[in-house]
């Protein structure tokens, strides 16, 4: 097998629908950044960009605090 092989770069979620903001009201598509475990996933995995993995993971601290999304997971 040949480990050499570049894979596309993933393309930021939230600058393909040109979206501004990131809604913490919106669980479906926070939970998209988030692990089995409930941890923020690194930006890697996800595609984010900076700028709005930024936004992405102080959205899911609020949706957090709020009561939308877990802290732990079992």
């Amino acid at each position: 097998m040949n480990q050499n092989i570049i894979q596309p770069k993933k393309q930021c979620l939230f600058c393909i629908e040109k979206e501004r903001n990131v809604d913490y009201k919106d669980p479906q598509t926070l939970r998209r950044f988030v692990s089995q475990r409930a941890k923020v996933l690194q930006p890697k995995r996800t595609g984010a960009c900076t700028k709005h993995q930024r936004h992405v993971a102080n959205a899911i601290k609020r949706a957090r605090f709020m009561g939308l999304l877990p802290y732990v997971s079992k």
